[in-house]
Formats: structure tokens, C-alpha cells, sequence
């Protein structure tokens, strides 16, 4: 990245941008008013006080990129002599036009919803539907009021439509990111939760069978030699899952460039959910094997530190931090980059001593 933070001010902006900008932080601002309320009371949404201040490092991350767009009409990697917003290109087109409707039509849409969610969230308290509904409009006025602000740089010149739709895309973690912290229908949420949970028992007592363990399945329980042990809620997985989904959008939006990969992380950072979670219900069930039901509910204790939490509890966060390890680790994966291969009439191929450059 060329341009540093300190080049685009947000000063420099159009006023109806800036006030746009606090128009926006104001509806963030009721959004997370009425989630709080699930973060606090929610363990599977805990993660949540983290997204406000994620959401700003990402915004603070990107703005050498928004600030690069809005004030010059091209992105800082293409240099001082891009060619300006007003150029040829940059000429209002049919399609243009198209989508500055469509638009204005999703931003009355979200508008309207999000009125909608808070007057029920007012009138009734806290209940999923209008968090949901809340947190969908925002995606939808964020997206869209982008769209419709960056139609113009500051100097006046029409901005291109690549540049508009390399802006508004700037701000898909920003708008979407919400989702994850909400808490899902609770329709839609039961099914999750019961999908996983007959996946995780139906899994583990394929393994252990096939490991010569003595033990039975009913349902969602497993009957052990001296006890029994049911895959709850709580082992469902749902918790790993919203948590990790967090954690690949953070780590795509703010270290991978190409939208296929951010989109493999969230996908890559699912699977390892799933599949953690499976790992950790294993062990819990051989723990109860070995040590008695009621073991993974007792105490933990490590030499020099003490008492840790239970067996169940320690081996949830432990599964989330391993997760996240694991999902840095594919990073370099993700960022490698093939050396430049450039062809020599002599020598034939070659590769090139250029650093690629970002």
C-alpha cells in the first residue's frame, strides 16, 4: 500500500459524505445497543463485545484504500498519475444508473426494516426476530448509502463504477460481520443445533465403536459401561462454530486481498469448527469412559496454576483457541505467491529477482 493513513483525512471528504458517515455510526450505534443485550445473556454470543472494535480496525486498516477512492477516484496502488474519476470511463452509463436505483430502492428496503425491528425492539424487549431484522437492515443501509456517497470525488468528477463497487466491497465485513453476532431465528437455530448434535453422536459412536469401546447410542445419548453421556446444547458445537465463522471473516477481511480466498476462509474456518468440535467431543466421551461420567464436569487442575475450570469447559475454549491457530497457520498458504517466471532469448525461462509487488 503506497499511501499512508495520515495522506486521506476524513475532513477531506464531501459534507454529504461526512454526514452520511455519522448517519451511519448512529444507526451502529442502536444495533449494538440491542445486541448487547444477547452478548451479555448468551455465552454462544459472547464474542460479540469483541466486533465493534474489530469492525474499526478494519475500517482503520482499509481507509488508506476508502480514503484512496473517495478523494482521488483510484486506488493508492495505481499511482499519482491514475488516470482521474472524471475521465471517459467515468461517464454515467446505463448500468450505472441501474444500480443507483436498485440502490436507492434496497436503502428505503433497510430503512424501513430496521424502523420496523426497533419499534418491536422498544415495544416488546429483546427477542431474536427484530435483533435479526435489525442487524440484516443495517447490512442493506451500510451497503447501499456507500454505493450511493461514493457516486462523486471530492473534486466534483463522477466516480467510474469499478471504483463504486470497489469501494462498497471494501465494507462487506463492516455491514456483515453483525449477522454472526446476532443471534440466529430460533427456528433456524434449533434445527442447527439439532443437525450438529445428532451429526457429533452419530460420528463419535462410529469412532469409538470402530475402536472397540463397549458402548450404546439412543438418540443423542451414549450409554457407557458406567454411565451415560448426552451431546447437549452445549456440545452441539453451535458456540465453535458462530465464534470461528467470526474469526475467518476478521482473518480474511484484514490479511487476504482476493475475494475467493476470504471466502475459502470463512468456509475453511466452518470445517475446522466442525471438525475441532468432533475432536473435542471425542475426548470428552473417552474421558467419561475412563474416569466416570461426571468427570468432565469436575474441576481441572494443572501443577503451579491450580484449578483451570471443568474438564468440559476448559476443553471448549481450548478447542477455539487451537481453531484460530490453525486458521493463522493457513495464511502463508493462502498469501504465497509463485516467483515470476519471465522468458530469456538465450537462456529461455528464468525467474525473476522482482519482488511482486502488493
Amino acid at each position: 500500500m503506497s499511501e499512508t493513513f495520515e495522506n486521506y483525512r476524513f475532513k477531506q471528504l464531501l459534507s454529504s459524505q461526512i454526514a452520511a458517515a455519522f448517519v451511519l455510526l448512529g444507526f451502529a450505534g442502536l444495533m449494538v445497543w440491542d445486541q448487547l443485550f444477547w452478548w451479555a445473556n448468551n455465552e454462544d454470543y459472547s464474542f460479540g463485545f469483541l466486533v465493534p472494535f474489530f469492525v474499526a480496525y478494519v475500517l482503520y486498516h482499509r481507509w488508506p484504500v476508502i480514503g484512496s477512492y473517495l478523494i482521488r477516484g483510484a486506488g493508492p496502488d495505481s499511482g499519482p498519475d491514475a488516470c482521474p474519476a472524471g475521465g471517459p470511463s467515468a461517464a454515467p452509463s446505463s448500468v450505472n444508473r441501474a444500480l443507483e436505483w436498485i440502490a436507492v430502492i434496497g436503502l428505503l428496503g433497510s430503512l424501513l426494516l430496521f424502523g420496523t425491528g426497533m419499534l418491536i425492539r422498544m415495544a416488546t424487549g429483546p427477542q431474536n426476530p427484530a435483533t435479526f431484522a435489525i442487524a440484516v437492515s443495517f447490512s442493506g443501509i451500510l451497503l447501499s448509502s456507500v454505493f450511493i456517497f461514493a457516486k462523486e470525488t471530492v473534486d466534483g468528477s463522477p466516480m467510474s463504477l469499478k471504483a463504486r463497487l470497489a469501494v462498497t466491497l471494501l465494507f462487506v465485513f463492516p455491514a456483515l460481520i453483525w449477522l454472526l453476532s446476532a443471534p440466529m431465528l430460533a427456528v433456524l437455530d434449533n434445527k442447527i443445533r439439532v443437525f450438529l448434535m445428532n451429526k457429533v453422536t452419530v460420528m463419535v459412536f462410529g469412532i469409538c465403536d470402530f475402536m472397540g469401546y463397549e458402548l450404546e447410542r439412543q438418540g443423542n445419548v451414549l450409554i457407557l459401561p458406567e454411565g451415560s453421556v448426552g451431546v447437549e446444547e452445549a456440545c452441539s458445537g453451535i458456540r465453535s462454530l458462530t465464534g470461528c465463522l467470526f474469526a475467518g471473516s476478521f482473518f480474511g477481511a484484514v490479511f487476504l486481498r482476493q475475494f475467493w480466498k476470504k471466502v475459502l476462509m470463512v468456509f475453511l474456518a466452518m470445517c475446522l469448527a466442525v471438525l475441532m468440535n468432533l475432536v473435542r467431543s471425542m475426548f470428552l466421551t473417552l474421558w467419561s469412559y475412563h474416569h466416570g461420567p461426571n468427570a468432565i464436569d469436575a474441576d481441572w487442575s494443572l501443577p503451579l496454576i491450580g484449578n483451570i475450570g471443568t474438564v468440559h469447559d476448559v476443553t471448549g475454549i481450548l478447542i477455539m483457541v487451537l481453531t484460530s491457530i490453525g486458521l493463522l497457520c493457513f495464511l502463508p498458504i493462502f498469501n504465497y505467491k509463485l516467483p515470476d517466471f519471465e522468458e530469456d532469448e538465450e537462456e529461455g525461462y528464468h525467474i525473476s529477482n522482482e519482488t511482486p509487488g502488493n
